[in-house]
C-alpha cells in the first residue's frame, strides 16, 4: 500500500493556472506551474508552495497556463531541478519574457528569476526516462502542440502519471498520446472537453479550406486569428496542403515561433510541409506591408492574437470588420468575456458595432475530448485512482463514467486529496 497526498495548487474545477504538487514516501514532485488572466488581463498565479520542498519541477509543455509562473519558484536561495525538454525550453523563454514585459508591473518575478531557472533546467525528451531529484522519471508524447509530455513518477511506493494537456488525434503538427508505454497507480488528467467529443477532424478542415476558397474568389480577404504557438503553424501547414486559391502571409509572434519551430524537426510530426508553409508563405514585418496586404483582395492573414485580445489581428479586425466580402475565421479556443468570444455570441463589439464581415469558428482543438481522454486513461496499465484538474463541470460527466472502475477526484484548486493505492 502506498499514500499519497496531491494538492491541486491551481487548475481545480479551472481550466488553466494548472499546478499539481503530489508527495509520498520517495520525494515531492510539482507538475507544472502556470498562470490564469482575470477579466481585465491581470495574471492570477497558482497557490504557493515552498521550493525547498520540491524534488523537481517537471513543466508538460510551454503554454503559459503550464508554464508561466515557473519563474516564482526561483525568487529565493533554493533552486530545484527543472524538467523539460528542449524545444518546450526554448518555446517558454520567448513567452515568459512576453509575458514579463507586458504584465511585469503584477508580477512577483522578474526576467532575471527566468534566468535563474533557466541555470535549473534538465532536460528529459520525449519518450525518454531517467533518474532526476532522486525520483524515476518517465516522459510519454502527449499530443497536445509540438514538444509536449506527460510525465509518469515513481514516488517510493506509488507511481503517479500526469498528463499535462493531451490529444490523442495526429495532425500535421505532432502525433497524438502515445497510448502503448505507460502504467501507473494513479492518474492526474486534464478534462478540459470531458463532456463532449469534437467533429471529425477531416471534416473540419474541409469545411474550413473551402470557407477560405469561398471568401477568396468573391475578392474578400480573411482573417485567421491564430494562437502563436502550434494553433497557427497547423492552419499554416493546412493553408500549404489544400489551398491553392490566394495569397497566404503571417503576423504577429507567430513569426518567432515559427523560427524556433523549424529549428527543432525532431518534433515536428510533418516536418517538411510545415517547412514549405513557413518559407513561401509570405511574413509581415512592416507596417507599410501590413496596410498593403489588408488593402488588397483575396488575401489570407493568418495573425495572432487567437482571442483577438491584442496583436496584429487586431489591426486587420478593425480594417476589415465592415466589409461582407471579408471573413473572420476564429480557430482558436475563445474564453469568456473576449472579443472573439463577443464577435461570436453577439455579432458585434463594443468599439466597433456590428461585424458585417462573415464570422465563423471551426474546432481545431488540441485537447482530447470524451471518447479521447476515456481512451487514454484505459491505456495504463495497474491504474486505480483518477483526478481530473484543468477542467470545470464539465469534469463529472467523465468521473461518473469512471467510478465503476476506479477511485475518482474531481478537486478544486486549493483541495488536498490523499489518495492510498
Amino acid at each position: 500500500m502506498g499514500k499519497t497526498v496531491i494538492r491541486v495548487l491551481g487548475g481545480g474545477l479551472e481550466v488553466g493556472r494548472a499546478a499539481v504538487l503530489a508527495s509520498s514516501e520517495g520525494g515531492t514532485v510539482l507538475m507544472d506551474y502556470g498562470v490564469n488572466f482575470s477579466d481585465s488581463d491581470l495574471p492570477q498565479l497558482p497557490e504557493h508552495v515552498r521550493p525547498s520542498e520540491i524534488d523537481a519541477i517537471l513543466v508538460t509543455h510551454a503554454h503559459l497556463d503550464h508554464v508561466g509562473a515557473v519563474p516564482y519558484l526561483y525568487t529565493s536561495g533554493s533552486h530545484p531541478l527543472l524538467v523539460m525538454n528542449r524545444l518546450t525550453k526554448a518555446v517558454a523563454e520567448v513567452l515568459i519574457k512576453d509575458f514579463i514585459k507586458i504584465s511585469g508591473y503584477y508580477l512577483p518575478f522578474d526576467e532575471g528569476d527566468w534566468f535563474r531557472a533557466v541555470e535549473s533546467v534538465r532536460y528529459l525528451e520525449v519518450s525518454e526516462e531517467a533518474e532526476i531529484g532522486g525520483l524515476h522519471v518517465k516522459s510519454v508524447r502527449s499530443g497536445h502542440i509540438p514538444g509536449s509530455q506527460a510525465y509518469v513518477v515513481d514516488l517510493g511506493s506509488v507511481r503517479i502519471a500526469y498528463t499535462g494537456d493531451v490529444n490523442t488525434v495526429d495532425t500535421r503538427l505532432v502525433r497524438g498520446y502515445d497510448t502503448t508505454v505507460a502504467s501507473a497507480d494513479v492518474l492526474v488528467i486534464e478534462g478540459t472537453y470531458a463532456d463532449a467529443d469534437h467533429p471529425d477532424r477531416d471534416t473540419v478542415e474541409e469545411g474550413f479550406v473551402r470557407a477560405v476558397e469561398e471568401v477568396v474568389e468573391r475578392g474578400g480577404n480573411v482573417l485567421v486569428p491564430c494562437f502563436s504557438l502550434s494553433r497557427s503553424q497547423e492552419i499554416l501547414s493546412l493553408l500549404y496542403e489544400r489551398f491553392s486559391g490566394g495569397n497566404v502571409y503571417y503576423d504577429g509572434m507567430i513569426r518567432t515561433l515559427n523560427s524556433i519551430l523549424i529549428s527543432y524537426p525532431e518534433y515536428i510530426n510533418n516536418y517538411e510541409l510545415l517547412l514549405r508553409a513557413v518559407r513561401e508563405f509570405e511574413e509581415v514585418r512592416s507596417a507599410d506591408q501590413r496596410r498593403r496586404v489588408v488593402r488588397g483582395e483575396g488575401n489570407v492573414i493568418v495573425a495572432s492574437a487567437g482571442m483577438l485580445k491584442g496583436g496584429p489581428a487586431v489591426y486587420y479586425l478593425k480594417k476589415m470588420y465592415d466589409d461582407p466580402r471579408n471573413a473572420i475565421f476564429l480557430v482558436s479556443y475563445q474564453a469568456p468575456s473576449t472579443p472573439g468570444r463577443r464577435i461570436l455570441e453577439e455579432g458585434s463589439l463594443e468599439e466597433l458595432g456590428p461585424i458585417r464581415a462573415r464570422v465563423e469558428w471551426f474546432d481545431f482543438s488540441s485537447h482530447a475530448g470524451f471518447s479521447g481522454l476515456l481512451r487514454v486513461v484505459e491505456s495504463f496499465r495497474g491504474l486505480r485512482a483518477v483526478m481530473i484538474v484543468h477542467t470545470g463541470e464539465q469534469a463529472y460527466r467523465l468521473a461518473e463514467e469512471l467510478r465503476d472502475r476506479y477511485e475518482v477526484y474531481v478537486p478544486k484548486s486549493g483541495d488536498a486529496v490523499e489518495v492510498e493505492v
